[in-house]
């Protein structure tokens, strides 16, 4: 049963850093459109490429447009924390209790 735990515990690590550095990218893109940088930059398309699409579905599910304020970036950076806290978190008790 080590095994398993030791697995989950790298799933639940790996896990953690990509949620970290998707977080990352959210807050760039966020910077990003207070800047407006060039928009056929690759590196401005790939942000856009891989931040939009949950951006979109926060903004159809949760209007909060509110004036020139989008809290979709904010509430996006919530659910990153709380899938860090819960899902993250519950991956490394269950790898402790395998091993």
């Amino acid at each position: 049963m080590f095994v398993a735990g030791n697995f989950l515990a790298a799933v639940a690590g790996i896990l953690g850093y990509v949620l970290t550095a998707y977080m990352w990218v959210v807050i760039i893109y966020s910077v990003m459109s207070w800047l407006s940088p060039d928009p056929y930059n690759p590196i401005v398309r790939f942000i856009h490429g891989i931040v939009d699409p949950l951006l979109d579905a926060i903004r159809r599910t949760i209007p909060f447009l509110v004036g020139p304020i989008d809290f979709s970036p904010f509430v996006l950076i919530l659910l990153i924390m709380f899938t860090q806290r819960f899902v993250v978190g519950s991956l490394y008790d269950l790898a402790m209790r395998l091993r």
